[in-house]
């Protein structure tokens, strides 16, 4: 593939020294987009990883990704876009969280749970989102986010979210990532929803949990 040019030379040093190599690497752009958007698979798969070198090309990975059939394809665009974990890889990422296309939607979510850093700042504004669907994602999110706030945001969607399905998926978490900090939100939450079975049954088994952890 002639898409990465190479040049590499020995730079001579004074006697007594030894010789230091160095490369200089031009890659072409333009091309590995336009390759990412050809009809062969296989070259559009090598493209996808070779724009991991490229600051400034998620949003073309992006585009690609809400078209591509291929399924070797999606994971290497997947795996770019999260070595890149720029703003418009994650912001793309986001914005696939409101697509009708539910293999997206899991794709996306089990990629932002990859870059912590990068999702934290942007979490409580997910899990504030005006759609419920968005917010249960948000805390599928936090499933696998290993990050210190965890059980705060969490608790904050218990003490605070209308909806019973966004509260129940929060209280399924609580009950493996929780401590003993979130017992009196778990307690108040069962009064919020009094007449909900299944947050109450939710919200028992994950204060008993958190009791013989």
């Amino acid at each position: 593939m002639a898409l990465i040019k190479s040049t590499s030379s020995i730079t001579k040093e004074p006697s007594g020294s030894q010789p230091i190599e160095s490369s200089s690497v031009r890659v072409d752009v333009a091309a590995l987009v336009s390759q990412l958007n050809g009809e062969n698979a296989e070259s559009r798969r090598w493209a996808a990883r070779d724009l991991v070198d490229c600051p400034g090309s998620s949003a073309a990975l992006m585009q690609r990704l809400s078209i591509e059939q291929d399924d070797s394809v999606r994971e290497v665009i997947l795996t770019t876009l999260v070595h890149l974990g720029d703003d418009a890889s994650v912001m793309g990422l986001v914005q696939c969280l409101r697509s009708d296309d539910a293999t997206l939607r899991n794709e996306a979510i089990e990629a932002l749970k990859m870059l912590p850093d990068a999702v934290a700042p942007i979490m409580r504004g997910l899990l504030a989102d005006e759609d419920s669907d968005v917010r249960i994602f948000a805390v599928n999110i936090l499933e696998s986010l290993r990050h210190p706030e965890v059980e705060t945001w969490l608790s904050e969607v218990i003490e605070h979210d209308p909806h019973v399905n966004v509260c129940g998926t929060a209280v399924d978490l609580l009950g493996e990532v929780g401590s003993r900090n979130v017992l009196d939100p778990l307690l108040r939450l069962k009064s919020r929803f009094a007449r909900e079975p299944y947050i109450q049954f939710a919200a028992d088994i994950a204060i008993k949990r958190i009791l013989e952890g």
